[in-house]
């Protein structure tokens, strides 16, 4: 009753119910394709009708199933087996941040200029986001390119799981590649469903089709009893119709279909569901992120609030040419709109140039971001201590309260909102100290906090065990075996 908190809505109950019929006509008439003929047997045994021309339609009462068999809170753990967070509606912990998403290349910090992504720049950012306390999980930062190396998806998964100790989101498009990560995860760790700390990510493809490699994926996930993101990408104007309210019942529709294979796999089986949506522009000829992007984001947490299943949203990654103004504003606004909003897990922090580059700089920019808008979510008090009218009566008209009792005992707290990153110059101080530009100083920032990464205890240890286990998956893979 005495906390003042700020938060955002959209969607009222009665726009839901239309957003939900309309999803479900879409899945019963125009219906999906599905490209497994596993998966789409699953489907057919489950709705009595054949498929045609591999498209199914799902009808009502198996869309609801669905959505009352899949959990409504899910346990994560880092991977010593501590619990990290809960996913939810509603979440206790607010929104769950992480750095990542498969970037082809790497944003030097130390001029900005674009490389093509390495081994040692993924195993940089993984580190980057253990150290940072903004980010509570680590997902794939980027892809390997380098020539001659073996299963260089899995190297990555091995390399964040030795640089970080936080929950993992993996991104592997190869299915065969997914496989044998599971299977060194395993190896390494043990049962990968105990203390879940793991948790796969996948895309159909918009609009409404369920690829073979994504349901391949799926089973392989479900049967080892892991939690997963099941996360639809639509441009619109391209992919998705031009509007925003068709996006949102496609995208929608998208999601639901994923989590009724779910549950034909295995009933009960936890799954986050959630959208990165986009608008194409045609001029430039790439996807961006627009203000109607951002709605769509809060639309889908609220959809999946709805139904009571977690959500994985947009994270404010793309629009930037670095750490940048261009940047600032969206990384701002989605990142302020998803912890006021009910996202429960934005975990795609630090690409820029439509994802497509990854940027430590950005990543830090980010963390303090992400601090601030923290600390704005949590509002502010208005009992009686916090009032203090003895204390405004004390000091009386016209003094000050800088040697106040109140003011002695809640100062460092509420310096702590000031930022960690840019000095609070005055004028003077200013010009005193040459006109530093604010770029600058958050790239001396950036280069330092760098130069001071330290990997976990057992670092050494899970790559020297992993690398054992890829040699001899590379010498089953020889054609002399």
């Amino acid at each position: 009753m005495d906390k003042v908190t700020a938060h955002i809505s959209m969607l009222s109950p009665q726009q839901i119910d239309v957003v939900h019929a309309n999803t479900l006509k879409l899945l019963a008439t125009t219906g999906i394709r599905v490209d497994s003929k596993r998966a789409r047997d699953l489907f057919v045994d489950a709705t009595g009708f054949p498929a045609t021309d591999d498209r199914i339609r799902i009808p009502n009462d198996l869309v609801e199933y669905a959505i009352k068999s899949s959990p409504a809170k899910i346990d994560l753990f880092d991977r010593t087996g501590v619990a990290a967070f809960t996913l939810g509606n509603p979440q206790q912990s607010g929104t769950i941040f992480g750095i990542g998403v498969t970037n082809s290349w790497y944003q030097n910090p130390e001029n900005d200029k674009i490389e093509v992504f390495t081994r040692r720049h993924l195993t940089q950012a993984t580190l980057l986001g253990h150290s940072l306390s903004s980010y509570d999980v680590v997902s794939t930062p980027g892809v390997i390119q380098e020539p001659g190396l073996e299963h260089p998806e899995v190297v990555a998964t091995l390399e964040m799981l030795a640089n970080t100790t936080k929950p993992l989101v993996a991104l592997i498009s190869n299915p065969t590649e997914f496989t044998i990560m599971l299977d060194l995860l395993e190896h390494l760790h043990g049962d990968l469903s105990d203390a879940p700390f793991l948790i796969p990510y996948f895309n159909p493809i918009t609009p409404l089709v369920i690829n073979e490699d994504t349901s391949d994926k799926l089973f392989s996930t479900i049967e080892r009893g892991l939690p997963f993101i099941y996360s639809s990408y639509g441009m619109s104007g391209a992919t998705a119709p031009i509007t925003a309210g068709g996006t949102l019942v496609l995208l929608n529709a998208e999601l639901l279909a994923g989590l009724v294979l779910a549950q034909l796999i295995q009933p009960g089986t936890p799954v986050i569901l959630g959208s990165l949506p986009a608008v194409f522009d045609m001029k430039n000829m790439i996807s961006a992120y627009t203000s109607q992007t951002m709605l769509l984001n809060l639309a889908c947490s609220e959809m999946m609030a709805h139904y009571g299943i977690p959500h994985s949203g947009s994270s404010g990654s793309g629009s930037g040419w670095g750490p940048d103004l261009l940047a600032s504003g969206t990384l701002w606004m989605n990142h302020l709109i998803n912890t006021l909003a009910q996202v429960n897990l934005a975990p795609f922090v630090g690409g820029n140039f439509d994802s497509l580059a990854f940027s430590p700089s950005t990543v830090i920019y980010s963390n303090e971001i992400i601090r601030q808008v923290r600390l704005f979510s949590q509002g502010f008090s208005l009992d009686d201590s916090s009032v203090g009218l003895d204390t405004i009566d004390e000091v009386g008209p016209g003094g000050n309260f800088l040697m106040s009792e109140q003011t002695h005992k809640l100062y460092l707290e509420t310096h702590e909102q000031h930022s960690h990153i840019w000095p609070g110059y005055s004028l003077d101080t200013w010009l005193e100290r040459g006109s530093p530009k604010a770029d600058e100083t958050l790239r001396e920032y950036a280069l330092d906090l760098l130069d001071n990464l330290t990997a976990p205890i057992d670092h050494d240890e899970i790559i020297g065990e992993g690398e054992r286990f890829l040699a001899r998956v590379k010498g089953l893979d020889s054609p002399s075996r």
